[in-house]
């Protein structure tokens, strides 16, 4: 099983939604839903290279990376839990299910969000993020996941395992390595975006474990 960081771990969308909201107010544009979806999920760089040429912000993407990162980090450690994670992580970990985070976060940035919470990612036993991958090859591309099926000992078949998501790219780059996904979307993200997923969710505390065979509540 290859869990994603955020935000089906953690409240971090939220947290990124406001603080691109709040640069692109400042030079009078909009960062829209749209937007959002094209670069949730991606390495930091290529995302803010594509808000960066998308809305016409005068800077430069390493510009809108450095403010964006440092209001971010800022605000990270104050990331909640979302609701149904740790009943469930706790539960396949008690059961000896292998865990993984597979994020577009760099190794720091996924400290900082995590940092309130390291009991629970406590039970992953393999972490792969963005630092680990060639440049364009981040979500949608598979790398990632299949990084991270490969760490497992042993490895793990693509086919045997299934992915967590919230993104549209997420979700793209798992079915592109052969995984079920289950995806957990933001409710204002537009339906046309959530096709392709194995299962759709409103929230983790729907998800039902035996439906993938793994061990029930």
């Amino acid at each position: 099983m290859l869990p994603k960081q955020s935000p089906w771990l953690l409240d971090t969308e939220r947290i990124y939604t406001e603080v691109f909201q709040s640069i692109c107010g400042e030079y009078g544009k909009e960062y829209t839903w749209a937007l959002k979806a094209r670069v949730m999920g991606r390495p930091a760089r290529e995302a803010a290279a594509i808000i960066c040429q998308s809305v016409g912000l005068p800077l430069e993407p390493e510009e809108l990376l450095v403010e964006s990162s440092r209001r971010l980090h800022e605000r990270f450690p104050s990331a909640q839990l979302m609701p149904g994670v740790e009943r469930l992580v706790t539960h396949l970990s008690a059961h000896g299910v292998p865990l993984a985070v597979a994020t577009g976060s760099s190794r720091e940035t996924l400290q900082r969000k995590t940092e309130q919470h390291g009991r629970l990612f406590n039970h992953m036993q393999v972490v792969v993020t963005s630092d680990e991958l060639a440049a364009g090859h981040g979500k949608p591309a598979p790398d990632i996941f299949l990084k991270a099926a490969s760490r497992f000992i042993p490895p793990a078949q693509p086919a045997k395992c299934l992915v967590f998501e919230d993104a549209p790219n997420g979700v793209g780059g798992a079915k592109a390595a052969g995984m079920q996904v289950v995806m957990v979307p933001d409710s204002q993200l537009d339906h046309d975006l959530q096709n392709g997923a194995t299962q759709v969710l409103t929230s983790l505390t729907e998800f039902i474990p035996e439906t993938f065979g793994l061990p029930s509540y």
